[in-house]
């Protein structure tokens, strides 16, 4: 995937304006629109309802991030 999105939206174009935080730092923004900041998982008899197929993947778009939080909500 990491190949995809780097073909998709490369660093270091020099259309991009919001550069002050590092080259990763706008691709990064428009990487995370495509993948999306939230899910929302079917829980059924306790365990995650996910099809034979699929997965959850965490994504870091930075090359030094820092420290993130991750938060789950459920609602039943």
């Amino acid at each position: 995937m990491e190949t995809i999105y780097d073909r998709l939206i490369p660093d270091n174009m020099p259309d991009y304006r919001h550069v002050l935080e590092g080259s990763d730092d706008m691709p990064a923004h428009a990487k995370c629109i495509i993948t999306g900041v939230s899910i929302n998982i079917p829980i059924t008899d306790g365990r995650l309802n996910l099809g034979t197929w699929q997965g959850i993947y965490l994504c870091e778009f930075r090359n030094d991030g820092g420290a993130r939080k991750f938060v789950a909500t459920i609602v039943g």
